[in-house]
């Protein structure tokens, strides 16, 4: 699987954008000498115990290839995420007449709020923040793909395990601020003693595995959605090469939401498992958040908030 990986990231490189070759040209020598000197030392001696060598895992590391491709698109993920979150925001609220910014702007949030309410509580609109930047960060990077010139970040195994360690450290983070370390550790024994040393276990390998199997969803998906996209531009070049992509993107549009959806859900649902109402909002009937309200047995935001 690594073989494979290196193969497809080396022929990533070859393909470079105009913008990673742009970057790699200014300041591609100083970060080979920078890491030949201090980190691929590591490497070496750590895939030597298996039999291999860095060039093999990662493909071949020259100056033209020193910042990864999938760096440079993150970043500009990043850079894009505050732009168009600084575009949508509104410069006023408006009831009686709201903008078209301020009405997608209120249903992505009012879409990740009532997932955070349905599946944690609601208490959970807290976490609404970091939930949020996920969303947007993974769905600016999935979408990046459909644009000339750019890759999605997204179809990397770097990017989507990186994404996938932070989900892991933040709901684990998030249990142990709430339980404690040894409460959150006791959250995977269950509740049945008899079975706690074996459930204990389980649960551990099953919350480790959690970040591999959110990095190779999104991975898996995104990279097929590019492979399938340019099979099929090229299978009758240059004919084919504008009009069946264009025909396709909508279907590229939508992998790319669904798996924004899923990640961020199942980020979710994690959090769910280590995050439980303070025991005061438990015994006042749900009244603990000032800005909540119930209705019919769900509580919303209101309006004005």
């Amino acid at each position: 699987m690594f073989l494979l990986f290196a193969e497809k990231a080396a022929e990533a490189s070859e393909q470079a954008p105009a913008i990673v070759q742009f970057v790699n040209h200014y300041v591609g020598e100083p970060v080979f000498n920078f890491e030949m000197k201090y980190t691929y030392p590591f490497w070496q001696k750590f895939f030597g115990y298996f039999g291999t060598t860095p060039e093999k895992v990662f493909g071949e590391y020259t100056p033209e290839n020193a910042v990864p491709w999938y760096t440079v698109m993150f970043i500009i993920a990043v850079a894009l995420t505050f732009v168009v979150v600084w575009v949508l925001k509104p410069r006023r609220l408006s009831v009686e007449e709201p903008t078209y910014t301020q009405l997608v702007l209120e249903k992505g949030m009012l879409a990740i709020r009532d997932l955070l309410a349905d599946n944690v509580g609601p208490h959970g609109v807290r976490y609404f923040p970091v939930v949020a930047t996920f969303g947007i960060l993974i769905l600016i990077s999935n979408l990046m793909g459909l644009i000339p010139g750019l890759m999605a970040p997204t179809s990397a195994t770097s990017v989507t395990f990186a994404l996938g360690i932070t989900s892991f450290v933040y709901y684990n983070a998030i249990g142990i601020r709430e339980n404690g370390l040894l409460g959150h550790l006791g959250h995977f024994a269950g509740p049945i003693l008899w079975l706690a040393p074996l459930l204990f276990v389980v649960e551990l390998i099953s919350n480790f595995v959690r970040p591999i199997s959110l990095g190779v969803r999104l991975f898996g998906n995104m990279f097929s959605d590019e492979q399938v996209m340019t099979q099929i531009s090229n299978l009758y070049s240059p004919y084919t090469n504008f009009l069946l992509p264009v025909a396709l993107m909508g279907l590229s549009v939508f992998v790319a939401f669904m798996q924004t959806f899923i990640f961020v859900l199942l980020s979710i649902i994690y959090i769910s498992e280590v995050s439980h109402a303070p025991h005061a909002e438990e015994h006042h009937g749900g009244a603990q958040h000032p800005n909540l309200e119930e209705e019919g047995g769900v509580f919303t935001l209101p309006e004005h908030a």
